[in-house]
């Protein structure tokens, strides 16, 4: 091998060694959403990769940030914020993940974070009970995930 080829080896294993770094998005919650929405987060739906944090962020006071039960993939850690406080959190385990603001989840305050492409607890977020409200904007947002999903894997055209 020559010299150049054993440098060109040895800096492609020294980039495969270095863990790609983890993104960090922002989820504010809202009074009212730019698009004039009620009780909101901004953004409603968002798509990560493992091991990226999201931070909900209280805008607006009197907003927390929980998991819904049943509308987090099996083996993924449930969360939950505190009242008119910054959450981090950290998706370790692909698939979809509902959230709600607790005081607003009767007036249809929630929100998906869909991790790694990953839509496979799909069928068991639709069963999770909700009010009317989040009912109908829930499923607006599970549909948008399936549909950026399909539109990443069928046509070729990515979503991030």
């Amino acid at each position: 091998m020559t010299r150049l080829t054993t440098l060109a080896l040895c800096a492609g294993a020294l980039l495969m060694a270095i863990p790609a770094q983890a993104a960090e998005f922002e989820v504010k919650m809202l009074n009212k959403g730019p698009d004039n929405q009620a009780m909101t987060f901004d953004p409603p739906f968002l798509k990560v990769q493992v091991g990226d944090t999201v931070k909900f962020v209280p805008t607006d006071k009197g907003h927390d940030a929980e998991s819904i039960p049943g509308m987090v993939p099996d083996g993924a850690t449930p969360f939950k914020g505190k009242l008119s406080q910054e959450i981090s959190v950290t998706f370790d385990k692909p698939g979809l993940y509902g959230y709600r603001c607790v005081p607003h989840f009767g007036m249809g305050m929630v929100g998906l974070v869909e991790v790694g492409n990953n839509t496979s607890n799909l069928d068991a977020s639709k069963q999770a009970k909700l009010p009317p409200l989040a009912t109908k904007r829930m499923a607006a947002l599970l549909d948008q995930a399936v549909k950026s999903t399909t539109a990443q894997t069928g046509s070729g055209n990515a979503v991030r």
